[in-house]
């Protein structure tokens, strides 16, 4: 597991709901998919971290 990807996944994803809330804000509708997309993109890397985390606990 690595801690900074983690921090950098939840960043990403922390940005995105600040983005789409902008969006929601103002009517972006652009704004919101791009929040959205970030938030995603954040989830996958959550579960890739996952992963490796569960390969590490298998192999050892």
């Amino acid at each position: 597991m690595s801690i900074e990807d983690r921090a950098k996944a939840t960043a990403k994803d922390v940005e995105g709901k600040i983005q789409e809330g902008a969006g929601n804000l103002t009517g972006d509708r652009e704004a919101q998919a791009k929040g959205k997309a970030k938030q995603v993109e954040a989830d996958a890397r959550h579960g890739v971290e996952d992963g490796k985390d569960q390969v590490k606990r298998a192999i050892d």
